[in-house]
């Protein structure tokens, strides 16, 4: 299955090749989850806050589907 990943603020040093905005297009086994999206993109879970699939706040044991769109975002801070 393909799904859609987009990755933001400090996530981004992991896909240096995305640009800005950009989609990645990945090929996943069916029945993958987030936790597993994250390790097929080497991107630590513990970096991870937050995961949006099509919109929706996921957790990372959620099973993807073909064609979903993901959003991965890392804490933020501010003040």
């Amino acid at each position: 299955m393909m799904v859609k990943v987009k990755v933001f603020a400090s996530l981004r040093k992991y896909i240096p090749e995305l640009d800005l905005g950009e989609n990645l297009d990945v090929t996943m086994e069916s029945g993958s989850s987030i936790a597993q999206l994250y390790e097929k993109l080497g991107i630590p879970e513990d970096e991870v806050k937050l995961a949006f699939v099509n919109g929706q706040y996921r957790k990372s044991d959620y099973v993807l589907s073909d064609e979903d769109e993901i959003g991965i975002f890392p804490p933020i801070g501010g003040g």
